[in-house]
């Protein structure tokens, strides 16, 4: 296996400019970046390429093993590269996904560990967010209905990072006074929790606590907003999560040095990696390669109006739009199981998809390449039809075999993206802060999904509006909706026209400093599929894993 010739993480920070004291190494192959060099001041100085889809089947795209086959050519072509990109979740792993470490010879190693426990920085901020709930409840138990908070108005659940859909309502303080108050709450999963954004925004250990002592839990009995800081929980948190705040360090199977970091989902959050770790990537790289989570509609537009906006890390260089003919073909009214054969109509059709993917990368006013994911049951018709396509609109274009010829499989698109990386671009945001919440919701539904009208019932109206009087106003939005559809609805395939978009609740995440908006039958705890990857996955009596994608 390619795992067995993997470079000691010694070398891999070596060859990047971190030397090994420098480093807190898990093993002969991960290693944490020391808080001395991951807190330490310098400016950014590489150029940041994000990775971005059109709008996903249900298998996925290939975004991470484009951004990690990216990397690999640009190195191949002399470049001082460096690749950023999430933890994966476990959710996704035992769910319907399965791993996301990349796939074939494009591949962050090793991939097992990365998949599963890592470095145990989920489990930390699981830890962190759950502390924060038991305080919660202990201070309802003790202070009655008297007390700092509200029970009816709490807001914060509890979340574990497995999908788990008979979690999502449940009661607790059942059974007596020496159970605490009785109330109802949920879970949610770990990658939607405040506390993964939070720590996915923090700079430094400073601004974790600051950040984490301002997220709100609930109301008190004046309506007025809790926060952790008035629990004084935000110290005990910090302790919990000073290790997981650290950069981790792996490597690709080319020995390209891989930052991976924190794991919030573009569906239900931000959907970034940690600016800690880009920043720190661009510290001491030429070209550093991230992806967003799911298409442009929900992981690219969060980046921008969110992640680029705190200022901590710079707008891309360049953008990667990738497509797949199966994509395509999906949403040119192609059924999943009859998407292996050739059908150059459909290729055109599903093309509006990706248009309105493109037209939302130029709404920002940044260059991008639509980079085409090869799957070996393309057929050189199709691949044709939308270079064809893609030359009609003036974009640029190249094929992607990262998966099947690693690095070597990238270098067109490495090229094209240099070249991009070289245009000039006039970023800026969708829209200005000043806005109101509700017109804010508006201009990303109607500019980045498209649609006619939004509606929200009376008390979610007023919500908002409340929202605004207790002084989160200026804070960006963060819609949360389906990644399978520019719509609300998971079977609006294609380029949806005249559909409304549902907004269904909103809730304050402060310390994050974002404003989550919820649409449609979104859910913030995802349930496992009928046959999830959990079945397949084998540990023999040697400890060899098989199964995790």
């Amino acid at each position: 296996m390619a795992e067995l010739e993997m470079k000691p993480i010694i070398q891999i920070a070596e060859s990047i400019g971190i030397s090994p004291e420098n480093l807190e190494t898990y093993g002969e192959y991960k290693a944490k970046i020391s808080q001395e060099l991951a807190f330490g001041a310098g400016e950014p100085r590489g150029r940041l390429v994000m990775v971005t889809a059109m709008t996903p089947t249900p298998a996925g795209e290939g975004k991470t093993t484009t951004a990690i086959g990216l990397a690999d050519a640009l190195s191949r072509l002399g470049k001082k590269a460096a690749v950023a990109l999430r933890e994966p979740s476990l959710g996704p792993v035992f769910g319907l996904k399965g791993g996301a470490t990349g796939g074939g010879l494009a591949r962050v190693v090793p991939s097992d560990d990365i998949n599963l426990h890592f470095t145990g920085d989920i489990h930390a901020i699981t830890a962190a967010h759950n502390l924060l709930a038991a305080m919660i409840d202990n201070r309802l138990h003790f202070d009655g209905s008297c007390g700092l908070l509200d029970c009816r108005m709490v807001t914060w659940k509890r979340v574990m990072d497995i999908d788990d859909r008979v979690l999502r309502e449940i009661v607790v303080g059942i059974g007596g006074p020496l159970r605490g108050i009785a109330r109802e709450t949920g879970f949610n999963i770990t990658a939607a929790s405040e506390v993964m954004a939070v720590l996915c925004l923090a700079r430094d250990l400073k601004d974790l606590k600051e950040k984490l002592g301002n997220i709100m839990v609930g109301y008190g009995n004046d309506k007025k907003p809790v926060f952790a800081r008035q629990l004084n929980a935000q110290g005990a948190m910090a302790a919990l999560l000073k290790d997981a705040l650290k950069p981790n360090l792996v490597q690709t199977l080319e020995a390209t040095p891989a930052f991976i970091h924190g794991g919030p989902f573009a569906n239900i959050a931000h959907g970034t990696n940690s600016v800690l770790a880009t920043r720190l990537a661009l510290r001491l790289a030429d070209f550093v390669v991230t992806e967003t989570g799911f298409a442009s509609d929900l992981g690219a537009e969060k980046f921008f109006d969110i992640v680029v906006r705190t200022g901590a890390i710079p707008a891309p260089s360049a953008c990667v739009l990738v497509a797949t003919l199966r994509a395509l073909k999906y949403h040119g009214g192609v059924k999943l199981e009859e998407l292996d054969k050739e059908n150059t109509a459909a290729v055109e059709a599903g093309f509006a998809n990706l248009e309105k993917h493109m037209e939302n990368i130029e709404a920002f006013g940044l260059p991008y390449v639509v980079a085409l994911n090869k799957f070996p049951s393309d057929t050189t018709a199709e691949v044709e039809r939308l270079k064809a396509l893609c030359a009609k609109r003036k974009v640029r274009f190249a094929v992607s075999d990262v998966f099947a010829r690693g690095g070597e499989g990238g270098l067109d698109l490495a090229g094209a993206v240099l070249q991009a990386a070289e245009d000039k671009s006039h970023f800026d945001f969708l829209y200005p802060l000043d806005k109101p919440l509700l017109e804010k919701i508006e201009i990303v539904a109607r500019k980045i999904y498209g649609v006619s009208a939004v509606t929200m019932e009376g008390s979610t109206r007023r919500k908002i509006l409340n929202m605004e009087k207790d002084g989160f106003g200026g804070l960006p939005v963060c819609i949360a909706k389906t990644q399978y559809s520019l719509s609300a609805d998971p079977e609006a395939l294609g380029r949806p026209h005249d559909f409304t978009l549902i907004v269904t609740d909103a809730e304050v995440s402060s310390g994050a400093g974002f404003v989550v908006v919820l649409c449609g039958d979104i859910m913030t705890m995802p349930g496992l599929p009928k046959t999830p990857a959990a079945e397949r996955i084998y540990v023999d009596d040697k400890g060899e894993i098989t199964g995790i994608s």
